[in-house]
């Protein structure tokens, strides 16, 4: 149920509303409006109408149900759009957010050197795996926690802020003591258990969308995120599995547009997961842009011939500096900046 306080509501009506909530055994999430606080109560659908009765308590104006399966990430419960910000990085703002890095840490010289390139050509924040899901258990698995500490050389040698995945529940302490934005990757979108941990923590969450999952079903992992108390959640479209093979994955543009019709959440692209290819990021990249994409996740590689893990997806500094100067008359002309 949403409940609309009324504009001239004092902070005590608001908290009897807060309390008669959570005494009928829901959550209450508070959602500041524009003119007036709106309070979301969550809970168990069955004895939704017993929160009707919140409509005689003074300073309520309406109390009406919550039509979406996905309470908290749908836009009944916030039209606007929601920013998250990373490490004073804005994501979902007029400004596009371009995440570059390595799949995989391998060494100080390849994450730092490899900051400082994609800084330089425009990125402000920076990617990089050091613990790698990985398809078969005899591939490179990552650096781990020193991966973790190389990452953060790097950030404090170029100042952008750092996003990392974390894999399990047990990882979610260690990862976020570096982190600034703590990765859910595709493998993990319904691991239920990691997402509730994440949901109790203050660190923004890049969730990627799974390879077989559906739109109601990603908008449900991020429910279970924001139904623990952390509102920062931010959306990646990386692929999804077709019957196609002249790509990697198939990356479904068709869902930035479907996206942002159903939540407040911001929707980022990564072009590089999507076709496998690094001849592809480009139009990919641009084609994100124009579909009203709220950022990019590109992997740079100074190396990618002998890159530990998806080289050939993988952009040079080089290039990634041109398709940035070939994106920026695409960002003006979305009003949006760099």
């Amino acid at each position: 149920m949403i409940i609309v306080m009324q504009q001239e509501a004092t902070p005590e009506q608001i908290e009897a509303v807060e309390k008669q909530i959570t005494d009928l055994g829901y959550k209450a999430h508070e959602i500041v409006g524009v003119e007036r606080k709106v309070i979301g109560a969550i809970g168990d659908e069955r004895g939704k109408e017993r929160l009707q009765m919140i409509e005689s308590m003074a300073g309520v104006e309406s109390v009406f149900p919550i039509l979406k399966p996905y309470k908290l990430a749908s836009r009944e419960t916030q039209p606007q759009d929601s920013v998250i910000d990373v490490a004073g990085v804005p994501v979902g703002g007029k400004q596009i957010a371009i995440m570059a890095g390595p799949c995989s840490v391998e060494s100080k010289e390849q994450i730092c050197t490899t900051a400082r390139l994609i800084k330089e050509a425009g990125a402000n924040i920076m990617r990089g795996g050091a613990f790698k899901p990985r398809t078969s258990p005899y591939s490179f698995q990552g650096l781990e926690e020193e991966g973790l500490k190389l990452l953060l050389e790097a950030k404090k040698a170029t100042g952008l802020p750092i996003v990392t995945e974390v894999m399990n529940p047990r990882e979610v302490d260690l990862v976020a003591q570096y982190a600034d934005l703590m990765q859910v990757g595709a493998r993990n979108v319904q691991n239920f258990s990691l997402l509730k941990e994440l949901g109790k923590i203050k660190k923004p969450i890049l969730l990627k969308r799974g390879m077989m999952t559906t739109i109601k079903e990603f908008l449900m992992s991020a429910e279970y995120i924001l139904a623990e108390g952390n509102r920062s959640v931010i959306l990646c479209e990386r692929g999804i599995r077709t019957f196609e093979t002249a790509t990697r994955n198939t990356l479904d543009l068709s869902c930035i547009p479907v996206l942002k019709q159903e939540t407040h959440l911001p929707v980022i692209v990564d072009p590089s997961h999507g076709t496998g290819y690094w001849h592809l990021v480009d139009s990919m990249s641009r084609a994100a842009i124009a579909a009203g994409a709220d950022g990019l996740m590109i992997e740079v590689h100074p190396d990618p011939v002998h890159a530990f893990s998806d080289g050939p997806q993988s952009l040079k500094p080089e290039k990634f500096a041109k398709l940035i100067q070939t994106l920026r008359p695409f960002i003006e002309l979305m009003g949006r900046s760099l």
